[in-house]
């Protein structure tokens, strides 16, 4: 398969802060790329210098010839007058106007947009961000390419994307920090991160796979630092024991202790920038059995019920999750239970002096021209956290901003970065209840893992809405389902049952009737497989065979001491495991058709 697009050695930087460096990456005909990092590594940057909108300050960009590359950024600026239809026809790829409308027609159709004629000023978030998708699916693109497109998206619609890109038959490039999105979409993972050699790794498998890889290099990494930094202490303390002992070995280990040295020093930097952001929440250790009451509260909004008939109640290791589609009042109801807004009936009791604390999604609490040193310590150089002062820049440093970033406008630092700085607030402040509105959204994957054990940590109450499932699994012990078609709520165990009770698992795009055979009809097995079928066994024995030395190749020292062998070897052993799955998926396959046959013939 040819490569539509390679980077050779792409560097980029936004002032004297480098994003990434020496970057080659190549990109296959109908890849399946997930791109990962942390905050700042420049993934945006990448996709936009790849799409054609940036310039890298050096490097190279090789595309195919006449290769169509579809970008859909963060960020939407549509038209807010243009109508739903007229927007998308715009963007379509076509001979004439009615081939045009046609084909936005039906991807507006298999998106769940159910009027058409509707102003792109009255849709919510999470609706606008569906049209540019569905702006990005009518170019007809060769390759895709997808900058956090889960980001303000319910649930429901995240499903609804997966299906169209696991159908899809295009390549495509997707950055991510939802888990199980990358998971159930992504067949090739690349991280760009400061803390590999190249600047960026990458593995073939979906996520999960990728997160084993990664673990074995890093950790080897790890370990050949901590085996170099032997060797050069051994070595230096011989150099210091001066000329007449240096004088009598050979020149070449003195060359080679100088080597090591420099080695373990571009090695430590590199194992250094694997750090995580630091959190930790601070409680008041309140004991009350019941923190805040919500009795039989309804919410409308204009001429619309929102929610009616609700009630809960919340205490100290209360964790409740909020699910439901984009505009059903989740965020309504959140900032209720800050005191923010009153409910139009019904009542919500707090317990006296409750103290409670609101991550809201809008980031609007943040001042975009204030500098990032402002926004950290609003009251001088130092934050107040756990009864002790930290001066700025320590406090930066939990949250992996760089000194050299103190001085930069909010308004200049990425959404994740942005986001960092909200947590960093929320942190010094002591809360009984905890309100998190989308608290993922920008986040990268180590930030949100940390403050996922955070949270989990918290003896206080918390209330979460978020379309990352993965973290609301984590954290959410039920779960209140949103109905906008009856506009009242149920407890639920978890995600997975209100999306089964609501019906909000999209259906397939391509649906086709399943062909019954006629009752008469006799089943059996064709030549080919009934052959296949008396071999397989012998065939899964050989693949299992080959995944044991990859296996045992893997854990070998001298294997794992060696990077490229390593991954050289992680990769077979990848492959062998998938083929051994495939086997047995296929066996599985034929004795259900098998026994399928049998029974037909015996009800004959």
């Amino acid at each position: 398969m040819g490569h539509l697009l390679s980077t050779q050695n792409i560097c980029h930087s936004f002032g004297a802060h480098t994003l990434f460096t020496d970057i080659s990456l190549n990109f296959s005909e109908k890849c399946r790329v997930g791109l990962i990092g942390p905050n700042g590594s420049g993934k945006s940057t990448f996709l936009e210098i790849i799409s054609g909108k940036r310039q890298p300050d050096s490097g190279q960009l090789f595309k195919k010839k006449h290769v169509r590359i579809v970008y859909i950024s963060q960020h939407d600026h549509f038209d807010d007058t243009s109508t739903i239809e007229d927007l998308v026809t715009e963007y379509a790829v076509g001979t004439d106007e009615n081939e045009r409308r046609n084909l936005s027609q039906r991807h507006l159709s298999g998106a769940g947009f159910n009027d058409t004629s509707a102003q792109i000023k009255t849709l919510s978030g999470g609706w606008k961000k569906k049209v540019s998708i569905v702006c990005g699916l009518v170019q007809n693109p060769d390759l895709l390419l997808l900058d956090e497109p889960t980001n303000h998206l319910d649930i429901g619609t995240i499903l609804w994307l997966e299906q169209v890109l696991r159908q899809a038959r295009f390549g495509f490039i997707v950055v991510s920090h939802d888990r199980q999105f990358l998971e159930n979409i992504a067949e090739d993972v690349i991280e760009i991160n400061k803390c590999y050699p190249d600047g960026s790794i990458r593995f073939k498998g979906n996520y999960s796979n990728f997160l084993k890889k990664r673990t074995l290099f890093l950790d080897n990494q790890q370990e050949t630092e901590t085996t170099l930094a032997n060797k050069v202490r051994r070595e230096t303390a011989w150099l210091r024991r001066g000329p007449k002992a240096r004088a009598t070995k050979a020149k070449h280990r003195i060359d080679e202790a100088h080597r090591m040295q420099s080695q373990l020093a571009g090695l430590k930097k590199l194992n250094t920038n694997t750090k995580s952001m630091q959190s930790g929440l601070m409680a008041t250790g309140r004991k009350t059995k019941k923190l805040l009451t919500v009795k039989s509260i309804q919410k409308n909004w204009q001429d619309t019920t929102l929610f009616k008939d609700l009630s809960f109640t919340l205490g100290p290791g209360s964790r409740l999750g909020l699910v439901g589609k984009n505009g059903c009042g989740k965020t309504s109801l959140m900032h209720i239970l800050a005191g923010h807004d009153q409910c139009d009936s019904g009542e919500v009791t707090f317990a006296p002096n409750i103290k409670i604390t609101l991550f809201d999604q809008k980031r609007e609490q943040l001042d975009q021209t204030q500098t990032l040193r402002k926004a950290l310590a609003p009251e001088g150089d130092s934050v107040l956290y756990q009864g002790r002062p930290i001066h700025v820049a320590g406090w930066a440093k939990r949250f992996l901003f760089d000194p050299d970033q103190l001085e930069m406008p909010v308004s200049h630092l990425s959404g994740g970065e942005q986001a960092r700085i909200l947590i960093a607030g929320f942190m010094t402040t002591e809360a009984d209840i905890l309100l998190l509105d989308e608290p993922t959204n920008d986040l990268d994957i180590e930030s949100i893992e940390v403050l996922e054990e955070s949270l989990q940590e918290f003896p206080g109450a918390i209330v979460l809405v978020s379309h990352d499932r993965a973290f609301l699994n984590s954290l959410a012990t039920e779960v209140i389902g949103f109905n906008e078609t009856t506009h009242n709520c149920l407890v639920y165990s978890g995600y997975e049952q209100w999306l089964q009770d609501t019906s909000e698992r999209p259906k397939t795009l391509k649906s086709k009737k399943k062909k019954t055979p006629p009752k008469t009809a006799k089943l059996k097995l064709s030549y080919r497989e009934s052959r296949e079928l008396e071999t397989i066994e012998d065939d899964i024995q050989k693949a299992e065979e080959t995944l044991t030395e990859s296996r045992d190749k893997v854990n070998e020292p001298a294997i794992m001491a060696d990077p490229e062998q390593l991954l050289k070897w992680c990769d077979a052993l990848a492959l062998r495991q998938k083929k051994v799955d495939t086997l047995y998926e296929r066996w599985d396959e034929l004795e259900e058709k098998k026994s399928l046959c049998d029974n037909s013939t015996t009800t004959r």
